[in-house]
């Protein structure tokens, strides 16, 4: 076997556990099961959630729930690959197993990724919570948020007040934590949340299908021409972004007394997820059968023809976005993590560096911004 290169033994000598504790390095720390559950499943759930209704009504609803369950499969098949081969090269970080298996380009590229990826989400998430707090402008119809409804057009509810609000009293606090095991209890509250929208969007058409103002959704799906076969394409994205959560994995574990039992925390994590986004996208679906839009939020956006249906569709957008503004952190650590591993592969734990932790936060926030 040849020589390993000087700089990727380097890479691999030096495994990276940013924003943890001296001691808690692959285990042995305290962070609790329940949390570490909690701060998984709100990785997975994000905005994507909100589309998985209009994937059924591409593909109909048995291939789209089929396809749902399909993801979890290869999901947990491919975190179960990364904690086996974790353990065998002793990598306690994602960077850390591909540099062991791909060197230090395969390294470079993983944290290349991650980072378009999640700088990506992170927008999308402000964007969205712009549009639910203060209004959507972009088409000639303007869309009131929820803060434009309850107290006029001011000021004080226009989307930069708005979103300078949140980012000062909401984002920066949660961000400025240096474990994830912190937002543990944000992270519950935030799954909760979306079990909320679940609950709230099965109550309606339950009560829909009790009065017969319900269709029978497809079945499968509509394949009236060369188009429409194409679309059923669109789905893939969708399906496949719907359970990202690789990057956090490593750091959830890190901080676990027991890190053997993060394989039972994705199992229970992704079973947790499924089934909010079975019923998301069942019932979704059900609900609004071929004017599902893209995005379901759109749909609470109107008269759901059910007493109360104001109140209701505000507790449908208020809840959402309340649920992105927590589930902002945990991808905005991911971020975080993997861009000073870019920028900094063998300085000491940003944990341990006071300056870079605050400036490349600081950085990342105006930068979104």
């Amino acid at each position: 076997m040849g020589m390993m290169p000087s700089s990727e033994r380097k890479c691999r000598r030096s495994p990276r556990s940013p924003l943890l504790p001296h001691g808690h390095s692959g285990g042995g720390g305290d962070a609790s099961y329940c949390g570490a559950v909690f701060n998984l499943s709100t990785t997975i759930i994000g905005a994507g959630i909100m589309a998985l209704p209009a994937t059924l009504k591409q593909l109909g609803l048995v291939p789209g729930l089929i396809m749902i369950v399909l993801g979890a499969v290869l999901t947990n098949s491919s975190i179960e690959t990364i904690l086996k081969f974790s353990r065998a090269s002793r990598s306690n970080t994602y960077s850390g197993l591909v540099a062991d298996s791909f060197g230090v380009r395969g390294r470079y590229l993983l944290q290349v990724c991650i980072v378009v990826n999640n700088l990506g989400l992170l927008v999308v998430y402000m964007i969205i919570i712009g549009d639910v707090l203060s209004g959507s402008g972009s088409s000639k119809v303007h869309h009131s948020g929820l803060i434009e409804e309850w107290l006029g057009q001011h000021w004080w509810t226009s989307r930069a007040f708005l979103m300078l609000c949140t980012t000062l009293f909401v984002f920066t606090p949660l961000i400025s934590f240096r474990q994830v095991d912190s937002l543990r209890y944000t992270s519950a509250v935030s799954v909760g949340l979306a079990i909320v929208f679940v609950a709230i969007t099965a109550g309606i058409a339950i009560a829909k299908l009790a009065n017969g103002s319900v269709a029978m959704p497809r079945l499968m799906p509509k394949l009236d021409g060369v188009s429409a076969f194409w679309r059923l394409f669109t789905t893939i994205p969708v399906l496949v972004t719907a359970y990202i959560c690789h990057p956090n994995v490593h750091p959830i574990e890190n901080e676990l007394a027991e890190p053997a039992r993060m394989r039972s925390i994705v199992h229970i994590s992704l079973v947790l997820c499924t089934s909010v986004y079975v019923a998301t996208s069942l019932f979704g679906f059900l609900l609004f059968g071929d004017e599902t839009m893209d995005d379901v939020l759109a749909n609470f956006d109107g008269d759901l023809r059910i007493p109360y249906s104001l109140a209701l569709n505000d507790l449908v957008r208020a809840s959402y976005g309340v649920h992105l503004m927590l589930v902002f952190p945990i991808v905005f650590f991911s971020l975080r993590l993997n861009l000073d591993g870019l920028l900094f592969p063998y300085s000491k734990p940003i944990a341990f560096d006071n300056r870079r932790f605050y400036s490349l936060t600081a950085s990342l926030m105006v930068a979104l911004k």
